[in-house]
């Protein structure tokens, strides 16, 4: 049996090939850039963009069940050529916050692609990553500062890891097909507690300086998000500064149930990243 991984050498995407490779199992992975994939030698690397669904045809041949980069623009194209491919199983990179969406071309653009396709499938949707806080890597390493607005929101940061376990888990076993698996870390922390854990990772104090939502609002535009989109999380993170919440115990419990191990702190993560931030 192969299995296509799609966004391969994303942070998610190489894990799922890692796990499967682990697994013992046959994994062919869909890049653009092959030559610079950096992918390990028993992996069948194959050109093809998510944008260009005809450029997927060759990687599908002879594909049993694939791991789905969400792009949602090209998503019902390529859910139909995989199923016109003999792909019988697809397990979809999704987001914890997908029902709530207001724009669209988010996560349930991809799902609702995947639901209609006819094949099995499952919804893997995260937590907030904990590598977003790579996106703060370089205010880090020449300030020591974090800038952003809503410190005391709460998230349960997600171990990139963790999510590819659970991609892989579905992938691979019985009893997932129509399952939607919403998730998160073990830890419930304000955005404040997470700057504190990279510093202690690095051995140094990292300073949050609070930032105007407004301000940040622009600011994050001008960098290229759109702005359906910082409306939306920033919303979120207001709403949970206002009235920050526990453990979500249910969403904690996903990836001990599914994977056999605990779920990854936040702290582990920093560490695992400190050379990022140092």
């Amino acid at each position: 049996m192969t299995i296509l991984v799609t966004g391969a050498t994303g942070v998610v995407g190489r894990g799922v090939v890692g796990e499967l490779l682990r697994a013992g199992r046959r994994v062919r992975a869909l890049t653009r850039r092959p030559a610079a994939a950096g992918l390990p030698g028993e992996v069948e690397v194959c050109e093809g963009d998510l944008e260009r669904p005809e450029s997927l045809r060759a990687a599908l041949a002879g594909v049993e069940r694939l791991y789905l980069f969400p792009v949602a623009r090209t998503a019902a194209e390529v859910v139909a050529l995989a199923a016109e491919s003999g792909v019988r199983r697809i397990v979809d990179l999704s987001g914890a916050g997908a029902d709530d969406e207001t724009f669209e071309d988010g996560y349930r653009v991809v799902e609702r692609a995947v639901e209609a396709s006819g094949l099995d499938w499952t919804h893997v949707r995260p937590g907030e990553f904990a590598a977003n806080w790579l996106d703060w890597a370089p205010s880090i390493r020449a300030e020591r500062t974090v800038r952003r607005p809503h410190g005391g929101a709460v998230t349960q940061p997600t171990h990139e890891a963790d999510v590819a376990a659970v991609a892989a888990a579905a992938l691979l076993g019985d009893g997932h097909e129509g399952r939607t698996y919403t998730f998160a870390g073990p830890e419930a922390l304000t955005v404040v507690e997470q700057v504190e854990a990279i510093g202690r990772a690095i051995g140094e104090r990292v300073r949050f300086e609070e930032q105007d939502p407004v301000a940040a609002r622009e600011q994050w535009i001008r960098d290229g998000y759109p702005a359906e989109v910082v409306d939306w999380l920033f919303g979120m993170w207001a709403a949970s500064a206002r009235d920050p919440a526990p453990v979500d115990e249910e969403w904690a419990c996903v990836v001990p149930r599914l994977t056999g191990r605990p779920a990854r702190t936040f702290s582990e993560w920093a560490a695992e990243n400190a050379a990022a931030f140092s």
